[in-house]
């Protein structure tokens, strides 16, 4: 999940909130003097291959800091030197890796594909993941400070972990920690990342080499890809005149117009992106750069073409002088029928009245999937993984971490830098890495125009990175479609590396 860019006044009203609202952050935690490990053991069918694995939740100590993560290693692989390894996370920043790994990276998964009537209230389960990429790949998903059960230790500083430099540079040393520990320092090495994920997996990356300005040390820690869903790289820029971000979610706008039944009939997400895409082309962008001296013949004649496009009635983007948001579409688009959309995924609806004003609990979807994710997660992690631990798993901490969260000018300061930049640099430091990216039609968060944008403006080697869109939202594995088709995506990428 995500709590990043598209969000930032949210950060910014949780920092201001007062100091003993944000009190948990540094709740102390026993530093044991060995790591802590609970180990289990499963099989399943994975692929159309059955296997047997070796589970374990694995404590990973750092100066100052309890890191965990969860591994899946298949268990009658005799030679593991070529066998990939995913390290996988998500994002926030302060969201654990439960959304990855009951979404689609574990042997289980939440039991949940409705997306129009989602279950709410428990009891939830996980049901058997025959789309996990078990079969070809071993898989750790990494909780960072402050999320899942990793916690900033006593006598540790949380300033050391909050922050997007001190972030990367603790996962770094968590990847190569477990490398050593299973012995896997030569196998290909893959990090599949989700929303603010995303730019903690471009700055790794970057680290990863190595050098006298990087760790100080030559690493050598080179990535054969990274997997972006969701993308959040992009944190430059915003503001008053700021016209990129009508550009970046108006192909989004225009696929979710058409998965409502609100543009022309026979219409598909895919056209529908294109047809936005040329529309920018053709006249869209230049009528934004017009601003107040576009002629009001032509701007009449743009709102006719966008409310084709879009669904919205012109008038209603004549009101809005072109610029519409995605929040502003997430409650026009259906309040003829009194519903509002969900920005993280806009095939999940609510009624347009009686909402709290929470962005994240009063959205459609995320006020509507989390419970499954979290509640099925405690069964899980209790019953199947067998986890041991007297303290709570923290899903997504917004004040403790989010709130403080340093992108290099100072806790909660907002951010302005495209972290494509860094991927860029690991790019053309490993000739050979690979990128993927992959983003939900339905995401109004990080829209898919948005990660076009990030990497064409970063000098990201295009002729090595691919890009998928998906029929789903901001966690683009929601649903049969959407999972099916992402999965068969990222077998191709990791296959590649055998």
């Amino acid at each position: 999940m995500r709590i990043d860019r598209a969000l930032t006044a949210l950060a910014l009203t949780l920092v201001a909130l007062p100091a003993a609202a944000t009190a948990k952050a540094a709740a102390p935690v026993e530093r044991t003097a060995q790591p802590r490990i609970f180990r289990s053991e499963g099989q399943g069918t994975f692929g159309g291959t059955k296997i047997r694995y070796a589970a374990a939740v694995e404590e990973f100590l750092l100066p100052g800091a309890s890191i965990f993560a969860t591994s899946y290693i298949r268990s009658d692989i005799r030679n593991d030197t070529a066998r990939p390894v995913v390290f996988a996370f998500n994002g926030g920043p302060g969201s654990a890796s439960l959304w990855l790994h009951l979404g689609v990276m574990g042997p289980r998964r939440v039991d949940f594909d409705d997306e129009r009537k989602p279950r709410t209230v428990a009891p939830f389960a996980t049901i058997a993941n025959p789309d996990s990429p078990l079969d070809i790949a071993d898989i750790v998903l990494i909780d960072p400070p402050g999320t899942g059960y990793s916690r900033v230790l006593p006598g540790g500083k949380v300033s050391d972990f909050y922050g997007v430099e001190q972030d990367a540079r603790a996962m770094v040393q968590v990847v190569q920690q477990w490398l050593r520990r299973h012995g896997r320092a030569n196998s290909p090495k893959f990090l599949v990342s989700e929303s603010y994920g995303t730019v903690r997996a471009a700055v790794m990356a970057r680290m990863m080499a190595g050098g006298p300005t990087q760790t100080g040390t030559m690493d050598a820690l080179a990535l054969n890809g990274i997997l972006l869903l969701g993308q959040a790289m992009n944190m430059a820029g915003g503001g008053g005149g700021e016209d990129r971000a009508y550009l970046d979610i108006l192909p989004s706008l225009a696929a979710t117009a058409c998965h409502f039944g609100k543009v022309a009939p026979g219409c598909t997400p895919e056209g529908q992106v294109e047809a936005a895409r040329r529309f920018i082309d053709s006249g869209y962008l230049a009528a934004l750069y017009a601003g107040s001296r576009l002629p009001a013949d032509r701007k009449e004649a743009v709102a006719r073409e966008m409310a084709a496009l879009i669904g919205l009635p012109e008038k209603d983007i004549l009101a809005a002088d072109l610029r519409i948001s995605g929040a502003a579409f997430a409650k026009l688009l259906l309040a003829d029928k009194g519903r509002r959309l969900g920005m993280y995924d806009a095939r999940f609806t609510l009624p347009l009245q009686g909402a709290g004003g929470d962005p994240v609990a009063d959205d459609p979807a995320m006020g509507q999937y989390v419970p499954a994710f979290v509640g099925a997660w405690a069964d899980y992690a209790t019953h199947v993984l067998k986890v041991g631990l007297d303290i709570p798993y923290e899903p997504i901490a917004f004040r403790d971490v989010n709130g403080r969260w340093d992108y290099g000018l100072g806790p909660g300061v907002p951010p302005g830098k495209n972290y494509a930049l860094d991927l860029a640099a690991a790019m053309n430091r490993n000739p050979a890495m690979r990128v993927m990216v992959g983003t939900g039609y339905y995401d109004l968060v990080t829209p898919l125009g948005s990660a076009d944008y990030a990497l064409a403006h970063a000098g990201v080697p295009l002729e090595r990175t691919s890009f998928h869109h998906y029929a789903s939202g901001h966690g683009p594995y929601l649903g049969v479609q959407a999972r099916t088709a992402l999965v068969r995506d990222l077998r191709a990428f990791l296959g590649a590396a055998q």
